[in-house]
């Protein structure tokens, strides 16, 4: 079991080695040196443009500043709301407005296309090469010692059942999760994880930071086509690859150059259900590749994966808790259902968010007091979804 111990999010890319490469550019890769350096300096100019506690929103491509804003804000005592630039106006004004933002910093196409009051009262607008440029010539920030209970960042669901709602995570929440992924995915100092999921999402953050944690590179993509992902993987030889199943069916049915996938050794899926028969195209798309099923919700990050030695026998099982997680299957009652037996899946631990910002209604439908039976206790997340446990404690 990795170390439990929660520590300020800015902090997350120190174990990388100086010299090894940590972040894939356009024109550029940044070692671990330079993607610190530029943490420090970024988080300096943000320091110096808003108060502590202010919300900063990001509304940009992946790219430098996207990719070290989780960073810079925390060390910076911000709250960083990372907007999915695939967005439009309406859907950035209502987050926003929600969030209360005191700053966005976006690529002039997108800030363009806001309208008069789509901004809060006092909203600095920023475009994304002026922060890049101001940041080089600010003072560094040195490291934080915030409390790692205090909030880091406001992930905003899809909106896909009504408005947008702001989950708020602590450097904890996100510290942890980064641990615990890149513990059992196995990632390593040597590996690459090619981003392809939107940075506004618990799962595609992840991406970053469980990388970083384990002293891996990062190669940002925002892709058109399935054949931008095929190229990528190729050009920076990607070790690791996460994707929801629509993307999972489009690679598979894409077509490869001789050897392109070779360099893969884990394919990662969360945002529904993989199917048996997508799930046998991909192994015999990626036979040397590891295929991890998972499932999570923002409100509490990950909650399970099946590991990749039973995907093949159990390919439609959800697995079991990740690591620093609790899962239970709970009754109606709120006792423990049996094998065998249906039940709402309840996540309890340190992947529990804060709840939903200044939202304190919807907040007490979705977090609740954990079960009695919970090791953990304290507040829960019930997810609303009903599951089964087997004799063998796989989740279905």
């Amino acid at each position: 079991m990795p170390d439990p111990t929660p520590y300020p999010l800015d902090q997350l890319a120190e174990r990388g080695s100086a010299q090894a490469p940590a972040l894939v550019l356009r024109d550029r890769t940044l070692t671990f040196e330079e993607l610190r350096k530029r943490v420090s300096l970024l988080a300096g100019w943000l320091a110096s443009r808003a108060a502590k506690g202010d919300r900063v929103a990001s509304w940009a491509a992946k790219g430098e500043l996207t990719c070290m804003l989780p960073l810079a804000a925390a060390r910076a005592g911000l709250v960083h709301v990372p907007i999915n630039p695939l967005l439009k106006r309406a859907q950035v004004a209502h987050i926003l407005a929600d969030s209360g933002a005191a700053m966005l910093i976006g690529t002039p196409a997108r800030l363009s296309t806001l309208e008069q009051g789509d901004l809060p009262a006092g909203c600095a607008q920023v475009e994304e090469s002026a922060a890049l440029e101001a940041a080089k010539a600010c003072d560094p920030l040195p490291k934080s010692a915030p409390d790692p209970q205090t909030i880091a960042a406001i992930l905003y669901t899809s909106g896909s059942t009504g408005k947008p709602k702001g989950v708020v995570l602590s450097h904890a929440n996100l510290w942890l999760g980064a641990v615990s992924v890149a513990h059992y995915l196995k990632l390593r100092s040597d590996d690459v994880t090619l981003a392809v999921l939107p940075l506004a999402f618990d799962y595609g953050q992840n991406q970053l930071l469980s990388t970083w944690r384990a002293g891996g590179c990062v190669a940002p993509l925002d892709y058109l086509m399935p054949r931008d992902v095929t190229k990528a993987v190729a050009k920076h030889r990607a070790t690791t690859l996460a994707a929801v199943p629509p993307l999972w069916r489009q690679l598979v049915e894409a077509k490869w150059e001789e050897g392109a996938g070779d360099s893969l050794k884990r394919l990662t899926n969360s945002g529904g259900a993989l199917t048996p028969d997508l799930i046998d195209a991909m192994r015999a798309t990626w036979p040397q590749a590891d295929i991890y099923p998972m499932y999570g919700l923002t409100e509490a990050f990950r909650s399970t994966f099946l590991d990749p030695s039973l995907v093949a026998t159990h390919p439609t099982s959800m697995g079991k808790a990740v690591p620093f997680a609790e899962v239970l299957v709970g009754k109606e009652d709120g006792s423990p259902a049996a094998a065998g037996e249906e039940g709402e899946l309840v996540h309890c631990g340190p992947f529990v968010a804060k709840g939903y910002w200044r939202d304190p209604e919807r907040t007490a439908e979705r977090y609740k007091p954990a079960p009695a039976h919970s090791e953990y206790g304290g507040t829960a997340v019930w997810s609303g979804d009903y599951v089964k446990r087997d004799a063998d404690g796989l989740l279905y």
